[in-house]
């Protein structure tokens, strides 16, 4: 799937963000996409005309994948359209922020929401594209945006690290399931640049928290919604040998994580 020009690629939750960013370079490569968005349709309707720009046909879909009906839907509007599907990228994700000292900060129905998406959601869309994609002839991929949270056990809060090694396990289990039509990899960002963290920390805490991730990271930088693009961008055209790999992309942040060692 080195060349992207005609295929199809559906992107959830890309009106903003690492989904829009995505959206906007797979359409620069002549790729179709499908822009899905829960509530922000005025972003969608952007990134839907930035990709429109390129030259590109593309799809708006409102829809919330934590629901399987939603999911089904965006498919089916998908097939209708271009009867094919080639590329998912599940990006969708949700969070809530709670400090991992405050065990009180979050409950049940925190867990639940939050898997619901990141994990459910996830893969409620793959199991809608799997038959569509295992009886082309070119077969299909998924890349999963996880995070660097999923395999650190840092992040937002306790539950989104949780959902975010879930879905790292989760795309070992779909990669062995769907092979060898279907390849499953995954990209962990770490800190990402942008409104989705600064909303959520408050401006200050958020530069505290670049800051720092910048100081502590081998690069001396933090990831953007571009730069995260390209890291998915690589499991879509690149080696198509690999699946089931999980890709780290925070410029070498982890590096200087030391496991806890008690001693």
């Amino acid at each position: 799937m080195k060349d992207l020009s005609n295929r199809v690629a559906i992107v959830t939750g890309s009106s903003s963000g690492v989904g829009a960013a995505t959206a906007r370079l797979l359409a620069s490569l002549g790729c179709h996409v499908v822009i899905n968005y829960n509530s922000n349709s005025d972003g969608a309707n952007e990134v839907a005309q930035d990709c429109i720009g390129e030259g590109v046909e593309t799809l708006v879909c409102q829809g919330n994948v934590a629901e399987d009906e939603d999911c089904q839907e965006l498919v089916k509007q998908t097939m209708q359209k271009w009867s094919r599907v080639d590329i998912l990228i599940n990006n969708a994700g949700t969070t809530k922020f709670c400090d991992h000292a405050n065990l009180d900060g979050l409950d049940a129905a925190d867990f639940h929401r939050i898997y619901g998406v990141n994990v459910v959601g996830a893969y409620q869309m793959v199991r809608a594209v799997s038959e569509t994609m295992k009886s082309s002839e070119d077969g299909g991929v998924v890349v999963n945006v996880a995070s660097t949270a999923g395999v650190t056990g840092i992040g937002s809060s306790i539950a989104y690290a949780a959902s975010k090694g879930a879905m790292v396990t989760m795309t070992l289990s779909l990669a062995r399931s769907l092979g060898p039509k279907i390849r499953v990899n995954a990209v962990c960002p770490g800190f990402i640049e942008g409104d989705w963290l600064r909303d959520g920390f408050g401006d200050k805490k958020y530069e505290e928290l670049m800051n720092f991730n910048r100081k502590n990271s081998a690069l001396g930088v933090t990831a953007t919604a571009e730069t995260v693009a390209d890291s998915i961008l690589y499991f879509i055209s690149g080696p198509q040998i690999v699946t089931g790999e999980t890709l780290i992309v925070d410029g070498g942040r982890h590096l200087s994580m030391t496991p806890l060692v008690r001693r």
